[in-house]
């Protein structure tokens, strides 16, 4: 099984991971993240690309901007010229994440939305450029439900490890349909931009939604990180619809883990994760197996998805992107 895990976080310089890539036919798109629970923004890129150096084939990355300054008479100059110097350095494309619009405020306090007028620059370099922008905008739906209310244990337990972003509790804050109406207003000013929706654009709770999203933007892709699970509890009742789903738009959906690989005590652990989710992830989407999930009870079965539908899930759609080699 050859495969691209197109969205994780290589926080870290180990090897182990790196081994694992090399036996499994693996390679990496490591995303840098202006997140405040990671190293700053040059330690990311630090940190990738030495690994890109000694493992070329098996790394590329998404740089990235700080927010910091946000609305400053200099923060727009400073902005692309970071954007220039991360794409010299060798990062294939930007990322952005949810601080616009679910932290970052104006001088006025006003939040501030990923359709906000002043980042069109940056989103018109990016597209002037044919630099891919990645985009971490809004959360799942399960964000704005109180914790017994949400449909998978992996959002229960990440709201209530980050109770600043779990919105149920914050009702002064935009909310969801503001978060993915904001970033419907950047597809729709933007169409030359190649923009991919991390997490099913925030999606995740209905892929009939992600369609629509698909057939109005025709540069707009999601990826699936971290939001299988939400496509595995769907395919309890509507395996047909999931499974036509990643069959229509097969050439939109890119394969991610969203693993962290600093959030582990030892490399081995690390590796070991990327390990049993690329086996558990294929046997999802490849076989049709009964099975289980760990973030909700119950059974489902596996989509049994054609040979070709998975080549472009886990590796064709993402080389084309990202700049790798099938």
């Amino acid at each position: 099984m050859n495969l691209i895990d197109a969205h994780c976080h290589l926080n870290t310089r180990s090897k182990a991971k790196m081994i694992l890539a090399l036996e499994r036919g693996a390679s990496f798109l490591s995303i840098n993240t202006d997140i405040p629970f990671f190293d700053p923004i040059g330690e990311q890129e630090a940190v990738v690309l030495d690994l890109k150096r000694d493992f070329p084939e098996q790394v590329r990355y998404m740089g990235t901007f700080s927010s910091a300054g946000f609305g400053n008479n200099s923060w727009l100059a400073n902005t692309i010229d970071q954007i220039k110097k991360t794409v010299d350095n060798g990062a294939t494309g930007i990322k952005i994440w949810k601080n616009f619009g679910m932290e970052l405020r104006d001088k006025s306090g006003q939040f501030v939305m990923v359709s906000d007028e002043r980042l069109d620059p940056v989103f018109d370099f990016l597209s002037m450029n044919k630099i891919p922008l990645i985009a971490h905008i809004g959360e799942p739906r399960n964000c704005w439900l109180p914790l017994e209310q949400m449909t998978v244990d992996s959002d229960r337990n990440y709201f209530t490890k980050h109770p600043e972003y779990h919105m149920y509790l914050h009702k002064e804050f935009p909310d969801y349909l503001a978060q993915i109406g904001a970033r419907d207003q950047v597809l729709e000013k933007h169409p030359d931009l190649v923009f991919i929706g991390a997490h099913f654009g925030s999606m995740e709770w209905d892929l009939t939604e992600v369609g629509k999203r698909l057939e109005l933007y025709p540069n707009f892709y999601v990826d699936m990180a971290e939001r299988i699970c939400h496509v595995q509890l769907q395919g309890m009742e509507h395996r047909e619809m999931v499974r036509d789903f990643f069959i229509r738009y097969q050439d939109r959906i890119i394969y991610g883990s969203d693993v962290i690989d600093s959030f582990f005590d030892h490399e081995d652990q690390a590796a070991a994760r990327f390990d049993a989710l690329w086996s558990y992830h294929w046997q999802y989407f490849s076989s049709e197996d009964i099975m289980e999930a760990e973030e909700f009870e119950g059974e489902f079965q596996g989509l049994g998805l054609p040979t070709e539908v998975l080549e472009k899930l886990f590796v064709i759609n993402a080389a084309k992107i990202y700049g790798f080699k099938n």
